[in-house]
């Protein structure tokens, strides 16, 4: 395709793939996609050795890289804040409510330990770590900068356009895609509630075509939210959109970050699975439903923690359940869970990335197929 969002990334067919994992975001890009790597969690040497080696083995093609960095944010510290000073902040009864809840599930809550436990790391999703991650993002050769959570700062817009590059925000209302159009990004991505992670309440169905007729042509719109098939992709486009935003179909995949537990849940689970809490990152976001949303919702619940706080006890506490379920823990299997979207009920099976962007081209030539047809027999 000659479209004015392929032409902006150096792609041939727009479908864009956001992971958290560098062998899902080369994998996908070597096969005729757009893989873009989610940095959020990760520290400025972190995210240096992920772009390094997706850089290594993308055989060239292009890919993109994903910040989240909230515009609005409620628990924030000064410069040179560590893990260790926002930790502080977590009351004793959040952490016994999640220390039980573990227990409860034959999951030892002080066993192992987990890298973002340690107290001397740099707070994520803070502004300052947000500009060290964009020093590294914009050393490699990326073709298109994202921000997850609200307007991107002006430092990531203006280094943006100075080298030349894409800058997306991802939109879930009407009036948030206004906005961002204003700040000047130059890719919007129209989430619907049926995403998996941070998303809205409205749907796909309806925020694509709301957002495609506020930008009024001015920049490029991607429609996200439980896209997972060619033909979905192709019903997108047809409602104005330039191309797909998908994340949920690769955490089925060989080369997902996913654990094998979990990808079993996903092939099992149906589109009711889901569900909107913020029980685990303090802001609503879509996820498996599992023991663990459901104790956070429960009446014995302490409440959640505004963001980051709420991460500071979830991750650690998922790390360890994740370990014990692997390791035959039938009990921890119920606390089992991560960010996936209503398109959970379309898995069926666990391919390859490559197998995944194959058939989405084939399903999106046979709907534009189908549709000529029925244009023909209109004529």
């Amino acid at each position: 395709m000659q479209t004015q969002l392929c032409r902006m990334l150096g792609i041939d067919f727009p479908l864009l793939a956001f992971s958290h994992c560098r062998d899902v975001v080369a994998a996908v890009s070597r096969a005729g996609g757009f893989g873009v790597f989610g940095a959020s969690g990760t520290t400025p040497d972190q995210l240096e050795t992920e772009l390094a080696w997706i850089d290594a083995h993308t055989d060239g093609r292009p890919y993109g890289v994903d910040l989240l960095i909230p515009e609005n944010l409620s628990v924030r510290t000064s410069a040179g804040a560590t893990q260790g000073d926002l930790a502080a902040q977590v009351p004793v009864a959040h952490r016994a409510f999640v220390h039980d809840l573990l227990r409860r599930h034959a999951v030892d809550p002080t066993q192992g330990v987990y890298a973002r436990e340690d107290p001397d790391r740099p707070p994520s999703y803070q502004f300052e770590t947000g500009e060290k991650l964009m020093e590294v993002a914009f050393r490699h050769p990326i073709r298109l900068i994202a921000n997850a959570l609200g307007v991107p700062p002006t430092s990531m817009l203006e280094r943006a356009r100075r080298l030349g590059i894409p800058c997306a925000a991802l939109v879930g209302a009407r009036e948030h895609a206004e906005r961002q159009v204003v700040a000047g990004v130059d890719i919007l991505v129209a989430q619907g509630t049926e995403a998996g992670g941070h998303c809205g309440e409205v749907s796909t169905l309806v925020l694509v075509p709301e957002v495609v007729r506020a930008v009024r042509g001015k920049i490029p719109v991607l429609a996200a939210g439980g896209i997972m098939t060619g033909r979905q992709m192709a019903g997108c486009m047809a409602m104005g959109a330039a191309g797909a935003w998908t994340g949920s179909v690769w955490l089925a995949t060989t080369e997902a970050e996913t654990s094998p537990v979990f990808r079993e849940k996903m092939v099992a689970a149906r589109s009711r699975d889901t569900v909107r809490s913020r029980g685990r990152t303090g802001k609503p976001a879509r996820q498996l439903r599992s023991a663990w949303t459901d104790a956070w919702e429960g009446p014995d619940s302490p409440g959640t923690l505004p963001m980051p706080l709420q991460s500071l006890i979830s991750e650690p506490a998922m790390a360890r359940v994740n370990q014990a379920a692997e390791a035959g823990n039938a009990r921890a299997r119920a606390l089992v869970s991560y960010f996936v979207g209503q398109g959970v009920g379309l898995v069926e099976d666990v391919p390859s990335c490559r197998q995944v962007v194959a058939a989405f081209m084939t399903e999106f030539a046979e709907a534009l197929d189908d549709m000529q047809r029925l244009a023909e027999v209109g004529a």
